[in-house]
């Protein structure tokens, strides 16, 4: 079934990693490979159509932890055009068994080039706020409750204290005490006029996420009212509503992905979707600028190593897709910047939540102590 199958023009290559023995896993690996196509035996299908049809087993091997990893071959023409379609072939019927994590996949460059991914990229955001010599700052509009004219304020705060992107918390949709255009058209306003002040630009991003309707208006108001950017969730929207307001030319706006819901696809050691696969891979390939995931050592799930490989997937070169910058949050505050930046690198984002707000000094002060600590 998987050994006599003719290569194909274009495919998509997925590594799983699955339980042991050998025999065992081998057995699992040839049942992936028919679940993620016919969702049945592969006896059902004519001979002459298994070739081109069933995902073929291409390699299987032992890893140090004791399991296996199994690299499987899906043909192109399996493959629609929306991304899912490419979640259903990846791990659609395999996300049922419990015992199978997706660990990576990749696409040749024939399947890439119908993706468009980012918009700016690494290079696009450094030049958008000018910086080109350290890891970008972003500030975030919280807590829910204040009004309009409160985070208007806070968001000038933030741009004095020498900030390079400001977003909207998740949490912040059109509640009757902070509506969605009086806030996105009173922070953005704030944001250009205290931009303007201090001699460089500073990107607000608004938060859209809703139904595909809703986030398409909102994103059209977003622009108009001046945001330079738009804030999604894609584990609340789908995928392909991220990619939908990428594809907008009339939007034109970088993205960023919030991680909110994404926590509940990730394998916790009883299968299902490797970090880099939900906060690299797929945000990247739908067109998200950057993705914001845990930093390693905060109150959520994310060890240091897999901080680090989701950051390098991010960054890494991928066809014809520009790279991606890595955004890592989780209540840092100032003592564990230099950590955090010598072992995520200059092409890193840190996201300053509510800590930079309970400094004694103030908000501008908890800036300045920022960028001291990253050395200007």
């Amino acid at each position: 079934m998987t050994t006599t199958a003719p290569d194909f023009a274009d495919y998509l290559t997925a590594i799983y990693e699955i339980d042991g023995p050998e025999a065992s896993a081998r057995r699992t690996a040839e049942r992936i490979c028919c679940d993620q196509t016919i969702e049945a035996e592969s006896s059902l299908l004519p001979t002459s159509l298994q070739p081109t049809i069933l995902g073929r087993l291409e390699n299987l091997r032992a890893t140090t932890e004791g399991r296996f990893q199994a690299t499987i071959r899906f043909g192109g023409d399996l493959l629609g055009g929306d991304c899912s379609d490419l979640l259903n072939v990846l791990f659609g019927a395999s996300s049922l068994r419990g015992d199978v994590t997706l660990l990576s996949f990749a696409m040749t460059n024939g399947l890439l080039s119908s993706w468009s991914g980012p918009r700016l990229g690494i290079d696009g955001l450094r030049q958008a706020v000018g910086v080109s010599h350290r890891p970008l700052l972003c500030a975030v509009l919280k807590p829910l409750g204040r009004n309009p004219r409160e985070l208007a304020e806070l968001a000038v705060q933030f741009v004095e204290g020498g900030v390079d992107l400001i977003k909207d918390d998740q949490n912040l949709v059109d509640q009757r005490w902070c509506r969605f255009e009086e806030r996105v058209a009173r922070c953005g306003e704030a944001i250009v006029q205290a931009s303007t002040r201090r001699g460089r630009p500073c990107l607000y991003f608004a938060h859209v996420s809703g139904s595909l309707d809703t986030m398409r208006r909102r994103a059209t108001q977003a622009r108009s009212l001046g945001a330079s950017g738009l804030l999604v969730a894609p584990g609340l929207t789908g995928w392909d509503a991220l990619r939908t307001l990428r594809l907008d030319d009339e939007i034109s706006l970088p993205i960023a992905s919030h991680p909110c819901m994404l926590g509940t696809s990730v394998d916790r050691g009883g299968g299902g979707l490797a970090s880099p696969v939900v906060y690299a891979l797929l945000p990247r390939l739908v067109g998200s600028d950057l993705s914001i995931y845990p930093a390693f050592g905060s109150d959520y799930s994310m060890s240091q190593q897999g901080c680090v490989t989701v950051a390098e997937y991010c960054r890494r070169t991928w066809g014809c897709l520009r790279s991606m910058m890595p955004a890592v949050g989780g209540r840092i505050g100032s003592e564990r910047l230099a950590e955090l930046r010598s072992t995520l690198g200059q092409e890193t984002i840190f996201i300053l939540g509510s800590r930079i707000q309970q400094f004694p000094g103030g908000v501008v002060a908890a800036m300045k102590e920022f960028h001291r600590v990253l050395g200007e």
